[in-house]
């Protein structure tokens, strides 16, 4: 299944998703559900977003407000604070000069501090409903755009596998998909270019175990609109309440099955805690994909 190739920035650039493209989380904050505490000291995490880009990331994701379920709100000053110097750290490198770097946020003022400080794009699990300003932001800076799906914010969110009431979607694939379409024409109706709008389905964003893999075995719907297809579901617990393992650090080989299983469905676009296993593989994936094309008596 061929969905999108590329993903505008500017008028003078795009990001490669072919083969795949792995975006490496940057969290400069203390209570993310996987990292949180790692990255609170800029030094520390430029070093780790420089080591994502030698372990095969094209697009380091900074973020200085946790979205995990329960978790508070970021003033925006103090959402500047934590990302500006990491952003402004790692553009700064020699290997930063060409990588994408893209700012999580849901504020206005924090995606312009962070567009300022070199930042190529905005990753907006709100899909730019909490802030409406930041639509027009991207479109008057022209730069890329990520609109993700949830049901609710973090601060009302559970886990997949610990609702009290469940989420209920009539058909979660269906509802996701058609919500997502309703958002991309408001980044193009605020004057987004249409190839800057890249799509999330928001795994982990109020939806069951079960609704999550049925995002998953879904993707296909959302591949074919022609947006590029973001999968983040790297450590989430709809992963671990199916493999068992309790702690989000240690799904990463889960995390990797998704990301390979999801390429097959045709997404080529995926946000990662461990880059280097999600790239390695990908590698495998690729090679089996390769071999299953090449007919008896060719070279492989």
């Amino acid at each position: 299944m061929r969905g999108a190739r590329s993903w505008r920035l500017g008028a003078d650039r795009s990001l490669s998703l072919d083969p795949w493209c792995l975006m490496g989380v940057l969290n400069a904050t203390p209570d993310s559900f996987s990292d949180g505490g790692d990255h609170l000291d800029p030094a520390a995490a430029i070093a780790s977003g420089l080591a994502m880009i030698e372990a095969g990331a094209a697009v380091i994701d900074v973020g200085g407000e946790s979205t995990r379920p329960g978790a508070a709100s970021v003033s925006t000053d103090e959402q500047i604070a934590r990302v500006v110097p990491v952003i402004e750290g790692v553009r700064r490198h020699p290997s930063g000069h060409s990588v994408a770097i893209t700012i999580d946020t849901t504020r206005a003022a924090v995606v312009e501090a962070a567009f300022d400080a070199g930042a190529d794009a905005l990753n907006d699990v709100s899909a730019g409903i909490e802030d409406p300003d930041v639509l027009r932001i991207v479109a008057e800076r022209d730069r890329g755009v990520v609109l993700m799906h949830r049901l609710t914010r973090p601060a009302d969110d559970a886990y997949s596998d610990a609702y009290e009431r469940p989420p209920v979607y009539a058909d979660v694939v269906e509802e996701v998909a058609a919500f997502l379409g309703t958002r991309v024409q408001a980044a193009i109706d605020a004057g987004v270019d249409r190839e800057s709008v890249a799509i999330d389905p928001g795994l982990g964003f109020g939806k069951t175990v079960e609704q999550n893999f049925a995002l998953v075995a879904g993707l296909p719907v959302f591949v074919e609109t022609g947006h590029p297809v973001l999968v983040g579901g790297s450590r989430k617990s709809f992963l671990g309440a199916t493999s068992g393992m309790t702690e989000p650090r240690g799904r990463d080989p889960e995390s990797a099955v998704l990301a390979v299983e999801s390429w097959r469905a045709g997404a080529r676009f995926f946000r990662v805690h461990d880059v280097g296993i999600h790239d390695r593989s990908l590698r495998i994936a690729s090679a089996i994909e390769r071999a299953a094309r090449v007919r008896p008596g060719d070279s492989v």
